[in-house]
């Protein structure tokens, strides 16, 4: 097994070289993730696509050759990726967001790597959502709570080694979007935050060629799926497999940014109602709504407002 060719197409220079088909992109991506492949072609591929700029058919082809190495899972009704890394954000306030939508019925599947950026996984237990490394894991996380966070590093090894590629090569890949797309439990629809606003049309365009029937991507807090609520903000995605784009306006007249959330404003704090802060309940609330807006919820801001309302206490009372 060799990248050669594909190497060969991507780098034969001025009016030679091409992009790779979606075809070629899924063989490609089933040399790099079978661990066969020379790592200076990898590393090649890699900056020669990353040089060039990715189109939707490469990123389509990637992805779907991503999520058939993923395990067997139980199937979600929502995908949530969490990839963002390196970045000053403040707290993972769409972890609350996540819950809620999980309160609401459906079944949230996260996954995720952030680097040396420790603080979503660090807020996993205080936001009542289970890590699973294993099939039974996951299936009793869904059962219990609907929600499961999975990690990239033991949901598809071979593609985290290609995401941690970042510090050896200097520079980010496309694989962090292919891990954004992987979509391990097949769900029906998914949320996805970006950092730059470039890749949502990207991501949306690759989605379609996947046959996805619902999915929006915003430019989020630090590139998470999280919404500043003092900021009208344009999603992009799916709706019913076809393209579809939507502005939604502010929902606070707050314009803090997302790091700046006061002192004892903590996602326990706020969940529980020992704390109030009107800005981050905007930014649960506001985020949920999107969430359940993918879902198809009629009147997605008012179910979210009515979950918060109706939340338990006690994170712990949903994670059990």
């Amino acid at each position: 097994m060799s990248l050669a060719p594909f190497v060969a197409a991507l780098g034969r220079g001025p009016g030679r070289s091409r992009s790779l088909t979606q075809a070629e992109a899924t063989e490609a991506m089933d040399i790099m993730l079978s661990g066969g492949a020379a790592p200076e072609a990898v590393g090649a591929l890699l900056m020669l696509l990353r040089m060039k700029g990715e189109t939707a058919e490469e990123i389509a082809g990637f992805a779907g050759a991503a999520q058939a190495a993923c395990p067997a899972l139980p199937r979600a009704d929502l995908d949530w990726p969490s990839y963002a890394a390196g970045r000053t954000r403040g707290l993972p306030w769409f972890l609350l967001s996540a819950r809620l939508v999980a309160l609401n019925g459906h079944r949230v599947m996260l996954h995720g790597w952030n680097g040396t950026d420790s603080a979503v996984r660090v807020h996993l237990k205080t936001a009542g959502i289970p890590v699973a490394r294993t099939f039974g894991e996951v299936e009793r996380a869904l059962g219990n709570a609907n929600i499961v966070y999975l990690p990239l590093e033991d949901l598809n090894p071979n593609l985290f080694r290609l995401l941690a590629l970042r510090p050896v090569l200097g520079l980010r890949s496309c694989i962090n979007t292919v891990a954004r797309m992987a979509n391990p439990g097949r769900a029906s629809a998914s949320v996805q935050g970006v950092f730059h606003p470039s890749y949502r049309l990207l991501q949306a365009d690759a989605a379609q060629r996947l046959g996805w029937q619902a999915l929006s991507v915003i430019k989020g807090g630090g590139g998470e799926f999280e919404r500043h609520p003092g900021k009208a903000i344009s999603a992009f995605g799916l709706r019913a497999g076809k393209s579809w784009e939507a502005l939604h306006e502010s929902l606070s007249t707050d314009t803090r940014r997302l790091a700046e959330v006061g002192a004892g404003s903590d996602l326990e704090s706020i969940w529980s109602g020992a704390a109030h802060d009107g800005f981050a309940e905007s930014i649960v609330i506001g985020t949920a709504a999107l969430a359940l807006d993918t879902l198809g919820s009629v009147d997605p801001l008012k179910a979210a407002r009515d979950l918060w309302c109706a939340r338990p206490t006690l994170l712990t009372e949903v994670a059990a």
